[in-house]
């Protein structure tokens, strides 16, 4: 079983100001939907769009409309539209980077889709960009993903308290994770969870990446994911087309943990009622062929009879708890390994 390492809800942590942050998967919920409320498409010819001086700051000018306000994005778009350099056109009072946008501006062509919200441009796109809102992948996860939600909240220094859910005015990330969901897979623990993003905006992809893991760290490093399964894709015309696999990706990551939990459930209420024996030195002698030290054997045993009785639940309970006072890491992981395989001999 190979286990990979996971680090883009980590990247994210250390990208994201505290204003993106949001502490529940129902803030997010919220901003999100505000945002697609409150925002308007528009199609223009190049022609109608002209970027002018208002006070200190450059606008932009829809036909008639009053001009409105760009943000850090949009005016990039502006200018790769122009093909200048952001960089130059920085350097330039308002009133000379209009007269440069005026000469450098596209005069003809297919018109371009203006995303705003209320007074503000988020976005300038070709025809070609289909937008997919945020709020329409959100849905999916409050269909499916009932049980599932942030991680715990990043401690590191320096990280502003990450909580795994961000949305700024280029793209959001949701990292999720259903922290009840814990069952084995080859005789380890893991716990699904995903990862989920989209730009509205034209920064970044669709997509998600779901997983089965076995711990998070403070700065939301991902360790020993197994069956992690990565999907994305442009916003183009057949962006819609993610929507359904993105919901179907996660209904079957929660059916596989259903699976799991039952099937583990299963092997559970069986170790409960199958005896490895009545006698100590016969289940002792069994323990010692699948790994158990004769000291943590006598320990063990002195902890798990039942009812005159050992049954395998009652010897992997004890050896688990016996392994959890154990100071050595690698003593611990062979103790581990000897309960995961008793409690194989109840499948």
């Amino acid at each position: 079983m190979t286990k990979s390492t996971l680090t883009r809800a980590s990247q994210q942590l250390f990208r994201r100001s505290p204003d993106e942050t949001f502490a529940t998967l129902d803030d997010l919920w919220r901003h999100c939907q505000r945002q697609r409320d409150e925002s308007t498409d528009m199609w223009e010819r190049p022609e109608s769009l002209r970027p002018m001086a208002e006070g200190d700051r450059l606008a932009l000018a829809v036909g008639s409309d009053s001009p409105l306000r760009l943000n850090g994005w949009s005016f990039s778009q502006l200018c790769s539209l122009a093909g200048i350099s952001k960089d130059t056109v920085n350097r330039l009072t308002p009133e000379t980077a209009a007269l440069v946008f005026e000469e450098t501006m596209p005069r003809a062509g297919k018109p371009l889709q203006v995303h705003t919200q209320n007074t503000l441009v988020r976005s300038v796109h070709a025809a070609s960009y289909t937008r997919l809102h945020n709020i329409e992948l959100l849905s999916i996860v409050r269909e499916f993903a009932t049980d599932f939600g942030p991680p715990q909240a990043a401690g590191a220094e320096g990280t502003q308290g990450g909580t795994g859910l961000y949305c700024g005015e280029q793209d959001m990330f949701c990292f999720l994770v259903d922290p009840a969901g814990w069952t084995e897979i080859d005789g380890e623990a893991f716990a699904p969870g995903f990862f989920l993003w989209n730009s509205e905006v034209g920064k970044r992809s669709v997509g998600i990446q779901t997983f089965w893991f076995q711990a998070i760290c403070r700065n939301h490093i991902v360790w020993d994911a197994v069956e992690v399964i990565d999907f994305s894709r442009k916003h183009t015309a057949r962006v819609g087309d993610a929507v359904g696999e993105i919901r179907r990706l996660i209904h079957r990551l929660v059916e596989r943990r259903d699976e799991r939990r039952d099937c583990f459930a299963q092997v559970i209420a069986k170790a409960m009622k199958t005896s490895l024996g009545s006698e100590e030195e016969d289940v002792a002698k069994l323990l010692a062929r699948h790994g158990v030290t004769r000291s943590m054997a006598k320990e063990a045993l002195s902890i798990a009879r039942q009812d005159g009785r050992f049954t395998i639940f009652s010897i992997v309970d004890a050896l688990t708890r016996l392994s959890g006072q154990i100071a050595n890491a690698g003593d611990r992981t062979d103790a581990d390994a000897a309960a995961s395989g008793l409690l194989a001999l109840a499948k």
